[in-house]
């Protein structure tokens, strides 16, 4: 089987008992996000939009999982520890500034980090180029998610 070239931010894959393939792009994804999410606050924070996204490809990554039957306690363990990621940025963003917002950003690390523990116990079902790229995609979330906790306002104050 041949597997096109990829980098970490502009492809994922999906695997299923037959094939791999190539799905979208994060450019292409966020190109068709609803109006109503994009005007969110949360929006503006990029590591909010890496884990919306994140969450999308973890979707599918769900749907193959489901089929095998060891997969099926993985699946719902990931979707729900990745939907927290998004899930906690927005009910921080949704608090405004200071200490709630740091809060709820903590707990979306945390999240992250878990996340990157049930794509790793999923690895028997995944293909490597898709674990490769949801574990690359996971640190970039941690890592803007640690920007923001270190450099985001305390103020209650809108910037």
């Amino acid at each position: 089987m041949n597997h096109e070239s990829m980098t970490h931010d502009s492809r994922f894959m999906i695997r299923d008992s037959r094939f791999t393939r190539c799905i979208v792009r994060y450019e292409d994804w966020v190109a068709n996000v609803m109006p109503q999410i994009e005007r969110e606050v949360a929006w503006k924070f990029y590591g909010y939009r890496k884990a919306l996204f994140l969450y999308d490809v973890c979707w599918q990554d769900c749907e193959g999982l489901l089929k095998h039957p060891l997969g099926n306690a993985v699946a719902h363990q990931l979707i729900r520890s990745v939907g927290s990621i998004s899930a906690n940025i927005e009910e921080g963003y949704g608090r405004g500034f200071g200490k709630d917002r740091a809060y709820f950003l903590r707990i979306s690390l945390g999240s992250a980090r878990e996340s990157k523990g049930w794509y790793r116990r999923a690895q028997p079902l995944l293909s490597s180029e898709v674990l490769d790229h949801r574990l690359n995609l996971l640190d970039e979330v941690i890592a803007l998610l640690m920007t923001e906790l270190k450099t985001a306002p305390t103020s209650q104050k809108e910037s």
